[in-house]
Formats: structure tokens, C-alpha cells, sequence
């Protein structure tokens, strides 16, 4: 059972990395491939974004200069950890700085039948 959490968390980790990635980002098929449809986020700005929106951003629509910078790939990520809440589903939490943004980032991340996906993220501002 310790194996299978362990291969959870490190399933979401890898997910999350490469969402934070510039080169995925720029993909809307990489981007969708690691977002579940209901996937939802609040943003350390309080806005609230869905797939339809997330791809807009990431692939070059447009959007104001704050939202774009929010949905952009991130800075230096540091304290991620992750813990398995039920059988496929994992929470994962971390530290964002990004030129001086800095955040606290959770993200909500389930299997499914094409593997694992974010189904839900928030930010929240850090002093």
C-alpha cells in the first residue's frame, strides 16, 4: 500500500511539473492531456479559471497582462509535497516565487481512465 501512495504522489509531482513547464503550457493538447474536463482553479489574484480559459492564456489569447503572468509557467517551486486522500486522488502542496509573486500553490489531482490529471488548483498570495 506504502508503494502504490508513493507512485500516487509521484504521479501527480511529475502532472504538476510539467504543467508548470513553458513548453507544455504552449500545447494545448500537452496542457489538456493533464487537465481534468471539470477542472477548475482560483488563482492568487481571486480569479477563477477553467480549461477554457487556462487554454486561452497558454495559448496566446488574449487576456490582461496580470492573468496571463498568473497562468504563465511558474518560478522557483520549492516544499512540494503530496499525500493520497483516497485510492486516486492526491493532494499536493508547494511554494511559488516567481520574480517576487510569491504563493502558496494546492492542486487536486485524480486518475483517471487516460492517467492522471489536475482536477482542481488554487494560489494564495504569500507576504
Amino acid at each position: 500500500m506504502a508503494d502504490e501512495n508513493e507512485q500516487a504522489v509521484q504521479s501527480a509531482i511529475d502532472g504538476e511539473l510539467r504543467l508548470l513547464d513553458a513548453e507544455v503550457r504552449a500545447s494545448p493538447a500537452r496542457v489538456l492531456e493533464l487537465l481534468d474536463p471539470e477542472f477548475t482553479e482560483i488563482g492568487a489574484s481571486g480569479r477563477r479559471w477553467d480549461v477554457e480559459s487556462i487554454l486561452t492564456v497558454t495559448s496566446g489569447g488574449s487576456v490582461s497582462p496580470e492573468s496571463a503572468a498568473e497562468v504563465r509557467g511558474r518560478g522557483r517551486v520549492s516544499e512540494m509535497s503530496g499525500v493520497v486522500l483516497a485510492p486516486g486522488v492526491v493532494h499536493l502542496t508547494y511554494f511559488d516565487d516567481d520574480r517576487g509573486r510569491r504563493a502558496w500553490r494546492s492542486s487536486l489531482w485524480r486518475l483517471t481512465e487516460t492517467g492522471w490529471r489536475m482536477y482542481f488548483h488554487q494560489g494564495t498570495p504569500a507576504g
